[in-house]
């Protein structure tokens, strides 16, 4: 059995995985870079460690460091949240030879969903319906160009090894096609050191729908729902809500069952994410699968009831899932939100520095995921996310209400965040209808700017001096120094009154 973790990961998410862990009464290390010498999931585990220099490359991505602290602090197993190692078939597979339990599938789970091109060809094979287009990379640009022609226009041109949006183009234009297809190519190699390439018809009007799995080792796989995760901003989610706002209970039912024969294609183990692309009519095809756990896992958590983290470890214990399908069901309606430091009025610049104050939403059916407290530098290294904050309600109106309020108290001073761009979101007449699409940023960028006159600056002003007077009104409170304290204004103004009515 497992009786400690290290997790190779910083911030939010490595707390998040903590979190499970204390409850389970399993031991926690962290591991950090110089940057994140100060971070909260450094102070919360049990141990910690630190594994090299701020960049990524020479810390949190250095499996060799990692596996080597593994063993000095002697823990059974990792735990990769997302990002960094997360989805590193290499990583994977290291564990298993140096006898130590990777908490996530294994590698050749990841390398078959990792290649976008093999996954459409598993999936093909598995009768799970995918987007009309290539099967076999293209490193070729003539080949890409009469390949596009083709297929027709609209296409989208992606990276074979990628994700996240980068190595991706799409293309309307015929004019378009040599340079799209140039500078997708340019971006894989540069991000994956891979620039093969394949191509899909585009879809209109697209909503981007995944569906949560559960895999045991014996064969199990259960699904928890969708998530609507459409709301995005360059290909990367903004806001995530479940139930999705446009789901029907059959389609529903129809495509958990392919994301289920989807992970059983590749007898996945842990939990994962199948990805679909739907239009407007419902009509729905495999995108890829993340082999991982998912920054917006929590809004599942929350409709459904399992603690995910939890699961994960149970099933790398080599336990059967304790859930089947029947016993799920969603209840109420969950909303989250990334906040991020960010000035979103000028092209979402990344606004790294020191919080000189921040105050977290409270309240019922309010969750919030950070690593963040007064004082603490967001360095400029990595993804400058503060934190998730999660909202539940009975239904959607009402958890667009909570999410509103909250995000209304959500204050942070010392650095630009997205929070206000947030709350415009769910002000907007097409959010609130739940028939968005992925273009909703780009279809709403006038609604979506700030209306403000004042400046945070000027904010931040404001709520130092209304202090200020607070401090002054106490000063005044305070007994005279001859001891006595200062006659009553209730008093006075209760005499004056009585007076009056005589």
């Amino acid at each position: 059995m497992i009786k400690k973790i290290l997790i190779a990961n910083r911030g939010e998410i490595a707390i998040r995985v903590m979190n499970s862990c204390r409850e389970m009464g399993i031991l926690s290390v962290a591991v950090y870079s110089e940057a994140d010498r100060n971070s909260l999931h450094v102070r919360y585990a049990d141990e910690a460690y630190c594994i090299g220099p701020a960049p990524s490359n020479q810390s949190y991505l250095d499996l060799e460091k990692i596996i080597e602290t593994a063993k000095k602090s002697g823990a059974d197993a990792i735990h990769p949240g997302y990002g960094f190692l997360s989805e590193n078939a290499a990583f994977s597979e290291r564990c298993k030879k140096e006898g130590i339990i990777f908490i996530g599938p294994d590698a050749h789970a990841i390398n078959t969903m990792g290649d976008k091109i093999t996954a459409r060809k598993t999936m093909l094979a598995a009768g799970v319906p995918v987007v009309p287009g290539t099967t076999e990379p293209i490193v070729d640009l003539d080949e890409a160009v009469k390949t596009i022609v083709e297929i027709g226009l609209p296409v989208m041109v992606k990276a074979s090894a990628g994700g996240g949006g980068k190595g991706m183009r799409l293309v309307e234009k015929e004019e378009d096609i040599l340079s799209s297809v140039k500078a997708a190519k340019s971006e894989a190699l540069a991000a994956f050191g891979n620039d093969a390439v394949y191509i899909e018809k585009y879809i209109n009007s697209p909503h981007h729908i995944e569906f949560q799995i559960l895999a045991d080792q014996h064969g199990n796989c259960i699904h928890l729902f969708e998530r609507e995760c459409s709301v995005q901003r360059r290909h990367q989610k903004v806001v995530e809500e479940t139930p999705s706002p446009i789901m029907t209970p059959e389609v529903r039912e129809e495509m958990g069952r392919h994301a289920v024969a989807a992970a059983k294609a590749v007898n996945y183990a842990g939990a994962g994410t199948i990805e679909f692309i739907t239009d407007d009519q419902l009509n729905y095809y495999f995108l890829e699968m993340n082999t991982r756990l998912q920054v917006e896992h929590p809004i599942t958590e929350q409709v459904v009831g399992v603690d995910l983290v939890r699961e994960q470890i149970n099933i790398a214990n080599g336990e059967k899932l304790r859930y089947r399908q029947e016993d799920l069901s969603q209840h109420g309606h969950a909303i989250e939100t990334r906040i991020y430091a960010e000035d979103t009025d000028n092209n979402f610049m990344p606004s790294p520095g020191k919080i000189n104050h921040i105050h977290f939403p409270l309240g019922a059916g309010v969750r919030h995921d950070t690593y963040a407290y007064n004082g603490y530098e967001i360095p400029i290294y990595y993804d400058p996310m503060i934190s998730k904050l999660v909202v539940w309600g009975n239904n959607r109106e009402e958890a667009i209400g909570r999410m509103k309020r909250a995000l209304g108290s959500y204050k942070i001073s010392g650095v630009k965040t997205s929070i206000p761009f947030l709350s415009r979101i769910m002000d907007v007449p097409d959010f609130k209808k739940g028939g968005y699409t992925t273009h909703f940023i780009q279809n709403h960028t006038e609604a979506l700017k700030s209306k403000d006159s004042c400046s945070e600056e000027c904010s931040d002003l404001a709520a130092i001096t209304a202090f200020v007077d607070f401090l002054k009104k106490q000063e005044r409170a305070k007994p005279a120094s001859n001891g006595k304290a200062p006659a009553s204004q209730w008093k006075a103004f209760g005499r004056k009154k009585a007076v009056t009515r005589l």
